[in-house]
């Protein structure tokens, strides 16, 4: 069993490691090149917390392996609602912004409906995972239009609170004026980020198909379960942190926008690189949680405009309940 967990747990530090240090990375050469933090958080920020996703995805996809591919993303979007604002809500109740609700909380159930509608009907072909990626791009468009309004301050949404997230929870990505000092530190910080991340990706998928195969365990649920966590950690580690310091509308931001960019960014970069069928597990089981989940998740936001401690609670037992019911 060595030979087993020793890739699996070595790919989740890769993964956790390389992607910090991306996104580190990535905040100092834009702040260092003169970009404003609210383009960092719509773009370097929001995908650099999403490259653990990407890379463990895209390369399940490669080696064959769509029950852990697909299963990462349905299965990343279950545990960031069930688990990591469960677990956020019950240290402290979630404030949740009305943009974040009218927004993005809307954009994440249309995309979770939208993937889960053609994966029943169709394969994910290549010209779906453009129209996908496309979308992400016209929702960041929209989302950076209205952030540069004059009450954007007061009222962000998901994209932006992602970069919000990080800087509240590790000043260490808090963006910085611009300076004249070299740009190659952080340059090569990025790479090295880079490097970590695409060898934890291989690492885990690895293990991950040899733990299933082991212990007779179909891939999608590894995919849906042990893979989904552990490329989630970046997202547990900055809810958790923000809740600690009473910031339940940075935590609850950053899950809605990582709801948002898994399915339209990851989901459909996925179908670009290498085009496929989702299991049929995923289409007539979990697709349908997560559609549940995330309808319930922006109904405890609406009630009060804040997730309570025992609504937390409410979704950490779901989670439970859905681990015990996928695992064999």
């Amino acid at each position: 069993m060595f030979e087993i967990w020793l890739p699996l747990i070595g790919g989740f530090f890769f993964l956790v490691g390389g992607g910090d240090l991306l996104v580190r990375g990535a905040v100092q050469v834009a702040s260092r090149a003169g970009v404003s933090p609210l383009a960092i958080g719509l773009t370097l920020v929001g995908f650099g917390t999403s490259t653990p996703e990407l890379v463990t995805t895209v390369q399940a996809a490669l080696v064959g392996s769509p029950g852990i591919a697909y299963g990462n993303i349905v299965g990343s979007n279950i545990a960031n609602i069930l688990l990591i604002v469960g677990v956020s809500a019950i240290i402290y109740p979630m404030v949740v912004t009305s943009a974040a609700l009218r927004r993005d909380g809307m954009v994440m159930i249309a995309a979770a409906l939208v993937f889960s509608i053609i994966a029943a009907l169709m394969p994910m072909d290549r010209w779906l995972g453009a129209i996908f990626v496309a979308a992400l791009g016209v929702y960041v468009f929209i989302a950076f239009r209205q952030e540069r309004r004059p009450t954007a301050a007061l009222d962000h949404g998901a994209v932006y609170d992602k970069s919000i997230a990080l800087q509240a929870t590790d000043p260490g990505t808090a963006p910085q004026p611009a300076s004249s000092s070299s740009i190659l530190t952080p340059v090569l910080i990025t790479l090295g980020g880079l490097v970590l991340v695409v060898l934890g990706g291989v690492l885990l998928v690895d293990g991950a198909v040899t733990l299933a195969q082991s212990l007779g365990i179909s891939e999608t649920v590894i995919g849906l379960t042990i893979v989904a966590v552990g490329t989630s950690l970046p997202e547990l580690v900055t809810s958790v942190l923000a809740a600690f310091r009473r910031q339940g509308d940075v935590a609850f931001g950053n899950i809605v926008g990582s709801n948002i960019y898994n399915i339209l960014f990851i989901g459909g970069t996925t179908a670009v690189i290498a085009p496929g069928e989702v299991p049929a597990d995923i289409v007539s089981f979990d697709n349908l949680v997560m559609i549940g989940v995330s309808l319930a998740l922006v109904a405890f936001a609406w009630t009060g405009l804040r997730i309570a401690r025992w609504e937390g609670v409410a979704l950490l037992a779901g989670y439970v309940v859905y681990v015990y019911v996928l695992w064999p």
